[in-house]
């Protein structure tokens, strides 16, 4: 029996406002029910001892350690600006004030 009907996947279609002939359905329902058996033969094959993971290799964060730095003091860094205002970069307004 398959995993999932032509009607199923019609109704699928319909909440997903798709407009499927019916040649795409029948083709459809024949795809999505290959993929359903491999996922329940996956799923199988996967045994209680096995933990779940995201990732078959364990990782390590490599970063660096987060350390402060000599920075610019505000007005270096405004000073290549071609507007400012307030200790601010100025930018042209894009959105109306009440939004």
């Amino acid at each position: 029996m398959p995993a999932i009907s032509r009607d199923e996947v019609a109704h699928l279609a319909r909440l997903s406002r798709l407009a499927l002939s019916d040649a795409e359905l029948d083709h459809f329902a024949g795809q999505l029910d290959s993929i359903l058996s491999h996922v329940r033969t996956i799923s199988e094959v996967a045994a209680v001892d096995v933990p779940a993971t995201a990732s078959p290799n364990p990782v390590s964060n490599v970063a660096r350690p987060d350390e402060a730095a000599p920075c610019l003091t505000p007005q270096q860094a405004l000073s290549g600006a071609p507007a400012v205002e307030d200790q601010r970069f100025m930018v042209p307004q894009i959105l109306e004030e009440d939004e």
